[in-house]
């Protein structure tokens, strides 16, 4: 079979939603609306933790950095998408499916990383709670952010960097939205060993072992709670995390659907359906999670809203 090194000239098509091309209308409004909602939301979280003191907290800190996160990570893969659909034109070049993939993996990887510190976070608080002050201060929650962000570009680089020894053949169909890289190597010709150790790696180093880790701190966490005696008590502590262990069984909950649904089925439709889940309904529906689970989110977001309110009627009002 002839196959052909790239260089940066080749393209990849990106089938996606190909086969349902008579609903495209339909799909381009819902895929927009979704992107809109994930952005407009993630965005007033930001907001509202940056201009509220009663949310300058770590807990609220890591919160606003998972949210700006979810815009990135939705915003890697989407607004490609929404364009080919509009278009209809499903080419990507090789250097863009190459940055599709770092970024995409960035900002997974930061996502993992960033629930991992808010779990440690959530330990602290309940099962230490005198010495929370101490351990969770500013500079070491700074530390664990530019760390995550140090180790998710790291990962990153790695993975895409040795995509760069591979020579690929003619026909470069991706049956998803996006440059997913399981998907990318099946097209290499050449070998892919060093390519598959090193994605077996990265996943082991930033997504089993933060996994592991969240499962700890929750452990202890439920060990803490079963010991308290009132149930008002209990409920109180598990309220303090009940929002992010909402969202941790979400992001884990779709990103192993996406990886049972390669394994088990060879079907491309069932694979990206599981892709949209979590690529794009996930990252939509963490601030309705904090926002509608979270009193304090929730005064925080309206007091934005109506100073917005506010500046909206002054600057009518001098208009007229």
């Amino acid at each position: 079979m002839e196959t052909r090194n790239q260089t940066g000239v080749e393209n990849f098509l990106l089938l996606g939603f190909a086969e349902q091309m008579d609903l495209k209308p339909l799909l381009l409004g819902l895929f927009l609306s979704m992107y809109l909602v994930t952005f407009t939301g993630n965005l007033l979280i930001i907001l509202a933790i940056s201009s509220d003191f009663h949310l300058h907290t770590p807990m609220y800190f890591f919160l606003s950095k998972l949210s700006f996160a979810d815009i990135c990570f939705t915003s890697t893969t989407i607004p490609k998408m929404l364009l080919n659909m509009q278009v209809q034109n499903k080419v990507i070049t090789y250097v863009g499916c190459l940055t599709q993939i770092f970024f995409f993996i960035v900002f997974g990887c930061l996502d993992n990383l960033l629930l991992t510190a808010m779990a440690y976070d959530r330990f602290v608080a309940i099962c230490h709670p005198l010495h929370y002050t101490v351990t969770m201060n500013p500079h070491f929650c700074g530390l664990l952010t530019l760390g995550s962000w140090c180790l998710s570009v790291m990962g990153s680089l790695l993975e895409t960097l040795t995509i760069l020894r591979l020579s690929f053949c003619k026909h470069m169909e991706i049956p998803h939205f996006f440059c997913d890289l399981p998907e990318v190597l099946k097209l290499a010709c050449s070998n892919t060993l060093i390519n598959n150790i090193v994605v077996y790696f990265v996943t082991s180093v930033l997504g089993v072992f933060p996994f592991t880790g969240i499962l700890f701190s929750y452990s202890q966490i439920a060990s803490f709670i079963l010991r308290i005696s009132s149930a008002r008590g209990k409920y109180k502590a598990f309220s303090t995390c009940g929002s992010h262990l909402s969202v941790v069984s979400l992001f884990y909950g779709t990103g192993l659907g996406v990886y049972l649904s390669s394994a088990a089925t060879a079907s491309s439709r069932t694979s990206l359906m599981a892709s949209v889940m979590y690529t794009v309904v996930t990252p939509m529906l963490n601030p309705f999670i904090y926002s509608l689970r979270n009193r304090d989110m929730k005064r925080a977001l309206g007091r934005l809203l109506g100073r917005a309110a506010s500046l909206s009627d002054g600057a009518v009002g001098g208009l007229s």
